[in-house]
């Protein structure tokens, strides 16, 4: 039987006409094409060229030998042109979801990235409450789902992204604006801004308060972190916030501080157990977390 690597070799001395020309179309030397030439019409029993001064010439007793290698070149040519387009992403789409503190500026830099590496790619977006995501994913309306936190449920699994921390935010103005880091006793002292109690994020931050005893004041609740993160900005409180929320200086007309005592958190992507990820959700989880890893390591 003949080989690919033969079919080519072959194609490339019928357009050639010479053993030279076909080393130069593929990019070798001449000497293995002519061996390799004569092998195959030592292998087949077949004649496939007659040499005329110096040239190459198709022999008439093959001609349906080579019509049939073109028809097989031609066909890989296809198959090299529907590997590209998967490459590129023509006529795939990816469906995604995160809850808003992801989605804010970790997403769309993920995407950035994919879009670069498969141009073809036709990407949706969501947006979504943690509440509405085993939906999103139960029901198949998209692959992932990036979140906070995760929850015990037999047909979704969790995939690890990053572990971050909350941040204290002030106005520039604030009279903690100053401090590189601040305690939960500092921050109890001024008026919250604040994210419900109930929220994963909230929640560790209240549990702080909780233990060490502290009363603080919350006149103003926001459900999410964007929102939050511009009522700061106009001067009507601090707050604290995830550090996603704020990458990359996200929010003009704010200070980052440290918290001091512990407030890591694990972010994940939640998917439908026992159903395989497209390469593309695949390749978008791991540019997410590369994402999200950079900021952690960048620190504020």
């Amino acid at each position: 039987m003949l080989t690919l690597r033969q079919i080519e070799v072959i194609r490339a001395v019928m357009v050639a006409g010479t053993i030279n020309g076909a080393a130069k179309l593929l990019n070798v030397s001449a000497p293995g094409v002519s061996r390799l030439m004569k092998y195959t019409e030592k292998s087949l029993g077949v004649r496939l060229f007659d040499r005329r001064h110096g040239r190459y010439v198709p022999a008439l007793e093959a001609n349906d030998v080579f019509a049939q290698i073109n028809a097989v070149y031609k066909k890989v040519e296809d198959l090299q042109f529907t590997v590209k387009r998967l490459e590129s992403g023509h006529g795939s789409e990816l469906k995604v979801a995160s809850v808003p503190s992801i989605a804010n500026m970790m997403v769309p830099r993920a995407i950035e990235r994919i879009v670069r590496k498969h141009p073809g790619l036709v990407i949706e977006v969501d947006i979504l409450k943690i509440e509405e995501a085993m939906d999103y994913l139960l029901l198949e309306k998209g692959e992932i789902v990036a979140m906070s936190y995760k929850v015990d449920h037999p047909s979704l699994d969790f995939i690890e992204l990053a572990r971050g921390k909350l941040l204290c935010i002030t106005p520039e103005d604030h009279p903690l604006a100053g401090r590189g880091s601040v305690s939960a006793a500092d921050i109890a002292r001024y008026p919250l801004i604040g994210i419900d109690p109930n929220d994963p994020y909230g929640r560790i931050m209240a549990d702080i308060f909780e233990r060490r005893n502290l009363t603080y004041s919350m006149p103003i609740r926001a459900r999410f972190g964007t929102t939050v993160c511009r009522l700061v900005q106009a001067g009507l409180g601090i707050a604290v916030i995830d550090q996603f929320t704020v990458a990359h200086g996200a929010v003009s007309g704010i200070r980052l501080l440290d918290i001091e005592e512990p407030t890591a958190f694990q972010t994940y992507v939640a998917v439908k157990a026992e159903r395989g990820l497209s390469g593309f959700a695949e390749s978008f989880i791991g540019l997410l977390r590369a994402e999200m890893a950079a900021v952690v390591a960048a620190g504020n």
